[in-house]
């Protein structure tokens, strides 16, 4: 038995794919948004976080 005969045999199986687009979206629209709004010194911070002072120039 093949695994889409699987799935075919699930009842309401088709809202699964739905559900999953809805969270990537979501997800990705709450990181859009945190992105532009966040504080721009912040992200400079965290920009400087792995050299920190420019220690390696």
């Amino acid at each position: 038995m093949k695994f889409i005969n699987y799935l075919e045999s699930i009842t309401g199986v088709g809202i699964y794919p739905l559900s999953s687009l809805f969270i990537f979206f979501l997800f990705f629209a709450i990181v859009t948004t945190w992105v532009i709004k966040a504080d721009k010194k912040y992200i400079e911070s965290m920009r400087e976080i792995p050299f920190p002072d420019h220690e390696n120039e």
